[in-house]
């Protein structure tokens, strides 16, 4: 039975009708196929920040397939890629043997564009090597971490500990020095291990353990004997062998116990040790998790808040090849010196082989940019001496801030990282500088990004209000005005989103009520300035569920009535046909209670339901405002007579109608006849930010 299985595929061409045929023709071999698709090089270069397992081209606008081999080569990634060839190309990029040609090992090959299932066979076998790849540089990472581990946890342990061999010493840990009286390392080194046993029969009897268990015999590990220290006193011991690697080669473990140890201290102190770099003895990315999860976890209870700088090391292959992995070694020590002795108040970690983190807590967006300044300052000016010869370097940091509602420690990671690559592509991939990264900045294609940036814009009011004008036929005024919201972001397009863009992301959060309540106070303050100088000026404002069901709302509607001047129907709140549908009862209460404090009531995209009418005589709101459908269909007869309908049978409950979404000349001469109340629409009059009552 097939496995479940995933394909990244990025499609580079100027046809997307092909793109869509190689992944019908791949859902025979996968369950889940991710197209990205586009044709120009920026496109390419926002694409590769995400993870793509293979890439193919064709045709594009303005780059070469060379040019997209040089992006992949400059981003350092392991990406399958495949040139597709028309038939004249593909005649002179065949090997001798009419086979495609393989460029640069495995990683590229040449097809015809006409021969598809040979491209998706290609696909399917570059994935599987890729696949191994991956897997491998996985286990060769955990395998080269255990090593490390091990030896740190040697070097830090309780227990008296030595690498043997071929029955010679190599390696001993400072309680196996004290026990046997050694004064350093280098005085046991090169001594034999059976010196250290005392009395003939005991010597006779390691060397006979030792050779089983140097045939690969593991059926004896343990070794009772009386052992003797340099000082020729002796002690009963146990002794344990066991088979490990020290630097990548095979040698044998040695553990030696005197007397009981306290286990819990032993267990404490290996804890602690798995939590710490070896190379440069500050935290390592174990180190970091558990303190990131503990920091993550007060931010979101709301007892602090926090940042995180992810440091990059920028020239780290240019430091390779002139000094080797010595050079590297010795600027990353010098480098976490630094940044230890600079944050006091902070946690240092080694996250990777050239990349630090730093944890801090209660700082301002202002302090984690200066925080940032004085980190890449101070490292840009340090001189690195390695063999007597000196470097230097430089670093990228991204700032990540933690608060309530942030997303998990994973995301914030990610999302770190992401600051480092939008530094790349600003700076060409010179680094040396930091960026803080914007929720706003990715709330268009990202949830957790687009709740922080509700959250952010409730606290720090950067949503922004519009009021679109209503004409009142009945008294021949338009100082009635409608309340839209809309929030900005701050990405590179400049994204403006309306409520059907973010209220699904912003109920998923539990944000309505906030929301809600922000719109509220600042369309009545709005409103406030100008009823000094128009004081007939009143809004009609559209709420959500989640003000419906809210039992504390006639009290705000009160107070911010009386705060505009205390006059009925200065402010009409509306809600959906549909929320008050599903709470009919409850609606009926709050429209009752609302009423009560002088605040009209409405009912938006009225006529949705097929017992709009039923509704309206339950719950008795002052107006209902037309669902879209019923205007943009008044232009035929039968719609027409439908619309009369609905507004005659209204207005026999004693409710106005709203008729919005005039937009021409046609429809508003319509509009006139069919017994609204209310008119609204761009023909009239489009959406402004500030309220403009005509005189």
């Amino acid at each position: 039975m097939r496995t479940q299985s995933i394909l990244n595929l990025l499609v580079i061409d100027d046809d997307q009708l092909y793109a869509e045929r190689l992944v019908h023709l791949l859902g025979c071999y996968y369950d889940t196929i991710n197209l990205g698709f586009l044709d120009d090089k920026e496109e390419l270069l926002k694409s590769l920040r995400q993870p793509w397992d293979v890439l193919v081209f064709g045709n594009a606008y303005d780059m070469s397939f060379t040019d997209v081999v040089g992006v992949v080569q400059e981003q350092s990634i392991d990406l399958p890629m495949i040139c597709l060839f028309n038939e004249e190309m593909a005649a002179s990029a065949n090997n001798d043997e009419g086979l495609p040609d393989i460029i640069s090992g495995t990683m590229v090959k040449s097809l015809k564009v006409d021969q598809e299932m040979a491209v998706v066979m290609s696909i399917c076998l570059q994935h599987d090597n890729l696949r191994s790849r991956r897997e491998l540089r996985t286990l060769r990472h955990v395998l080269s971490e255990a090593e490390q581990r091990a030896n740190v946890l040697i070097k830090n342990s309780k227990s008296a500990v030595a690498y043997i061999d071929q029955g010679i010493h190599i390696f001993a840990n400072d309680p196996y020095l004290q026990l046997f009286g050694f004064e350093s390392i280098n005085d046991a080194i090169g001594v034999p291990v059976v010196d250290l046993i005392a009395g003939g029969d005991n010597v006779k009897g390691f060397k006979q353990f030792l050779r089983q268990f140097d045939k690969g015999s593991r059926q004896e590990v343990e070794f009772n004997f009386e052992s003797k220290r340099m000082d020729g006193s002796t002690f009963e011991a146990k002794l344990q062998l066991a088979a490990a690697t020290l630097d990548g080669e095979p040698v044998t473990q040695v553990i030696i116990q005197q007397n009981h140890n306290n286990s819990a201290e032993v267990a404490k102190r290996l804890a602690a040790a798995e939590c710490k770099d070896s190379l440069t003895g500050i935290n390592n990315r174990r180190g970091f998790e558990e303190q990131m999860a503990i920091v993550y976890q007060q931010a979101r209870q709301g007892v602090m808040t926090a940042g995180l700088l992810y440091i990059q090391l920028d020239n780290v292959g240019k430091i390779r090849s002139s000094l080797g992995l010595q050079g590297v070694d010795a600027t990353v020590k010098q480098v976490a010196y630094a940044l230890d002795e600079l944050i006091s108040d902070g946690h240092v970690s080694r996250f990777s082989d050239t990349a630090f983190t730093i944890l801090v807590e209660d700082k301002s967006t202002t302090e984690l940019e200066t925080l940032a300044k004085q980190i890449g300052s101070r490292i840009s000016d340090m001189l690195i001496e390695v063999d007597k010869r000196t470097t230097s370097t430089t670093v990228s940091i991204g700032i990540v801030k933690i608060e309530t509602n942030t997303a998990e420690p994973s995301i914030v990671l990610e999302r770190a990282m992401d600051a480092i690559n939008q530094i790349m592509i600003e700076t060409s991939n010179h680094g040396g500088t930091y960026h803080l990264y914007d929720p706003s900045e990715h709330a268009n294609s990202d949830d957790h990004a687009l709740a922080e940036s509700l959250v952010d814009a409730i606290a720090n009011s950067r949503f922004e209000l519009s009021f679109q004008p209503i004409y009142d036929i009945n008294n021949d005024r338009s100082d009635f005005f409608e309340v839209y919201l809309r929030l900005p972001l701050a990405d590179a397009d400049n994204t403006i989103l309306t409520p059907d863009q973010f209220m699904a992301v912003a109920k998923t959060h539990k944000l309505l009520e906030k929301i809600d309540r922000w719109v509220l106070i600042n369309a009545c303050k709005k409103v406030n300035e100008v009823r000094k100088t128009h004081p007939e000026a009143r809004l009609l404002v559209q709420l959500t569920s989640a003000s419906l069901i809210d039992k504390k709302l006639p009290s705000v509607a009160s107070q911010l009535i009386k705060a505009v001047g205390g006059a009925a129907g200065v402010l009409t709140l509306q809600f959906n046909e549909k929320d008050v549908s599903d709470h009919l009862t409850v609606a009926k209460t709050q429209f009752a209670a609302l009423s009560q404090v002088s605040c009209q009531m409405g009912i938006n995209n009225f006529g949705s339901s097929a017992k709009s009418i039923e509704i309206v005589s339950f719950v008795q709101p002052d107006m209902v405002r037309l669902a879209r459908s019923y205007v943009d269909g008044i232009d035929s007869a039968d719609n027409l007579e439908t619309v009369k309908s609905l507004i005659m049978r209204t207005n026999e409950v004693n409710v106005d109608v709203l008729m919005p979404y005039i937009e021409d000349a046609a429809t508003m001469s319509v509009a006139w006849s069919v017994g609204a109340r209310y008119l609204q629409g761009y023909y009239l009059e489009e959406p402004s930010s500030t309220i403009k009552v005509a005189t």
